[in-house]
């Protein structure tokens, strides 16, 4: 597994991580599913573990996924294990009704890190993410007088932000005009590259880059097909339903022949598209078994620029409809 250099801070990561949504297992903000569906711990360890085996270094979570069952995973797995990088979000609880609340006071985050560090069983959380904070959260400035704290306390060591998914530009705008943090988590894929003229700019400025979302629900393993449906505990039953879900197969289409021009599959091929930007540190599939993690280390490619000229111009000509699609429908 080849690593690459998170920005200018001395992490040097995995070009693969791995993405711990997934293990989280089932939870619920009232009836909205939050999850990917049922999960069994003793697969989710196995998964860590052979992520391991491969080279994976970079561990990217959120207190927030499985209302800490994934950070407590983690922990169990890797405990302070020195060469294991950890990366984990702040900012997101339920509140009385169970409903989803942004919670990014100054007090709720120096607790909240306090908890995240007790269940990933560490000293310090090697990079510590705004889980999607907005505008007001920035300029408010509780959240990042709460980040001073934590980093000159040694709690936490570097610290960024992960950005929205359909508008990710005023929130980048504002820490690389004040040059805040050290990092941005953003969703970067072949269905989704609103976010690259910030990786261009934030490199050059000397952040750190995580992409998220690098299959696009599982749109782009290759593996759906019109006929897939998801469990009512899945959140993708409501955010891929069958219209929208043939729609993208058919839009997806182009992608075959390229996949087969460098005997790759589907993913692999998203996945070579992400990592062909030297801009990118580090790219997170979810991952929740070892079959998974054996899948997504290998057969990563340097795309021709050519052929990266190709996708963008794809998107430009025929995803970007499909992701206005999607926003519209989660909106």
């Amino acid at each position: 597994m080849n690593r690459r250099q998170f920005g200018k801070t001395d992490l040097s990561v995995s070009e693969v991580g791995f993405g711990a949504w997934a293990i989280g297992g089932v939870f619920m903000a009232g009836n909205t599913p939050l999850g990917w569906g049922e999960t069994i711990d003793s697969e989710s360890r196995n998964a860590l573990m052979e992520a391991a085996d491969r080279g994976i270094n970079f561990y990217d979570t959120a207190d927030f996924y499985g209302l800490g069952h994934s950070e407590n995973l983690i922990g169990e797995v890797f405990g302070k294990n020195p060469e294991m990088v950890i990366a984990t979000k702040v900012g997101h609880r339920l509140d009385e009704n169970e409903k989803i609340f942004f919670d990014y006071s100054r007090d709720y985050i120096l607790k909240a890190c306090e908890e995240s560090l007790r269940r990933l069983k560490r000293d310090w959380i090697d990079y510590y993410q705004l889980h999607t904070a907005r505008m007001n959260h920035l300029e408010n400035g509780e959240c990042l007088e709460a980040l001073e704290i934590l980093q000159r306390d040694g709690k936490i060591r570097y610290w960024g932000i992960s950005l929205n998914t359909y508008n990710p530009f005023p929130e980048a705008d504002f820490m690389m005009n004040k040059r805040l943090g050290d990092g941005f988590q953003l969703v970067l894929n072949i269905i989704n590259q609103r976010a690259l003229p910030i990786v261009h700019r934030a490199s050059q400025s000397g952040f750190g880059i995580i992409a998220r979302m690098p299959l696009q629900f599982g749109l782009l393993t290759g593996k759906f097909t019109g006929d897939t449906t998801f469990d009512e505990k899945d959140h993708r039953h409501f955010r891929l339903k069958l219209p929208m879900l043939k729609q993208a197969l058919e839009d997806l289409k182009p992608l075959w022949n390229l996949a087969k021009k460098y005997d790759i599959s589907l993913a692999q091929l998203a996945l070579s598209y992400i990592l062909s930007y030297p801009e990118i540190s580090t790219v997170i599939p979810g991952i929740r078994t070892a079959e998974q993690a054996k899948e997504n280390s290998t057969g990563i490619v340097q795309l021709e620029k050519d052929d990266i000229d190709y996708l963008e111009d794809l998107y430009e000509e025929r995803l970007k409809v499909l992701l206005d699609r999607m926003e519209k429908e989660e909106s």
